[in-house]
């Protein structure tokens, strides 16, 4: 599907500024859920541990850059904008900024590789939300297709996960186990969409383009009552687990996230760490594709196809490319089995 576009919008989770932000964020987040104060303040220590603020904001100030750069060398001259989903810049507001200056159809980059509810449909409510609240003549805004399988996603986590095994003395580079992680979901969440398998096959790949077989797909981030059952097995457990069979080198590597945002900053660089240091592990972490020049180059890519510039959708492995629109069973988060929301609250 190809449509004329007169913008284009990045769409992320967003974050707290500073210090006094992070409880209004956090209640933005978990707003309509049955999330008890104790969890939102115990979040925010992981906040108040970075000074109060979120890294992510600033990742998708300067994935903006790096865009706009990249555009601009290829002709693509239109607009860009950046809303977020819980905090500044908010979609309403800047839904509002581009109806101002008459913008009718938007492309929508959102900061998520896989589809879920979370990942993929949610961001598409929160957008017409968004529009309801500007009101008449809100921009009509599409979104970009997922891009867990695009070949130059593929290449920068395999150049990304070699630099970190390459942190290894060369000689403990061959035992070395690699775990990739991705955020965990309620299991009646992932029954409802390809998550799992589009991980899966992003994995593989990665592992393939490396030539390494000591892999595993393991989550992060759960949190919700503990009788939910949820995607497993955590990371931390996946450690404990290598620890009793004599691993010492560990290479995680967060494919299931596009940059580097608290939630791996914190539960990989901060507890991960403190467990592998435990339990007698090396761990190294191979980092996410932030602003990889290829990174920005398949966004770019992807824009054009939407624009109808370009004939190809790459996509390597099995699964083909995903899908334009979205079906309207498409990523379901059933209401009669809704567990406590996942990731309550999550934390970039």
């Amino acid at each position: 599907m190809t449509a004329s576009y007169d913008s284009l919008l990045l769409v992320s989770f967003g974050g707290p500024e500073r210090r006094e932000d992070v409880m209004p964020f956090l209640e933005n987040v978990v707003r309509g859920k049955p999330v008890p104060k104790e969890r939102l303040l115990e979040v925010a220590e992981h906040y108040y541990a970075l000074g109060g603020k979120s890294p992510i904001n600033d990742q998708c100030r300067a994935l903006l850059e790096a865009l706009r750069v990249e555009l601009d060398a290829h002709g693509i001259d239109l607009p860009l904008y950046w809303g977020n989903r819980n905090w500044a810049p908010l979609l309403p507001d800047t839904l509002a900024e581009m109806r101002q200056k008459n913008h009718r159809r938007a492309l929508a980059i959102v900061t998520s590789a896989f589809s879920s509810y979370s990942g993929c449909r949610q961001y598409r409510e929160n957008i017409e939300a968004a529009r309801q609240a500007v009101g008449e003549d809100a921009p009509e805004v599409d979104k970009i297709r997922v891009f867990f399988n695009h070949p130059l996603y593929i290449e920068v986590m395999v150049e990304r996960t070699r630099a970190a095994i390459d942190q290894l003395p060369p000689a403990r580079r061959a035992e070395a186990r690699i775990a990739f992680t991705a955020h965990s979901l309620p299991m009646t969440m992932a029954e409802n969409c390809k998550y799992e398998a589009q991980l899966e096959e992003a994995c593989r790949l990665v592992a393939e383009g490396l030539g390494r077989s000591d892999w595993q797909l393991v989550y992060q981030s759960r949190s919700g009552p503990p009788q939910v059952p949820w995607l497993g097995p955590d990371v931390v457990e996946h450690a404990e687990a290598l620890a009793v069979i004599g691993t010492r080198e560990l290479v995680v590597v967060p494919i299931g996230f596009i940059s580097d945002h608290m939630e791996v900053v914190y539960d990989l660089d901060h507890e991960l760490a403190h467990a592998c240091e435990e339990l007698g592990i090396t761990m190294v972490r191979a980092a996410t594709a932030g602003t990889h020049p290829r990174f920005v180059e398949m966004l770019r890519e992807l824009v054009e196809e939407r624009l109808g510039r370009t004939d190809q959708r790459r996509a390597c492995g099995k699964l083909g490319p995903s899908h334009d629109v979205c079906p309207d069973d498409c990523c379901l988060y059933p209401i009669t089995r809704r567990p406590t929301p996942p990731s309550t609250p999550r934390t970039p």
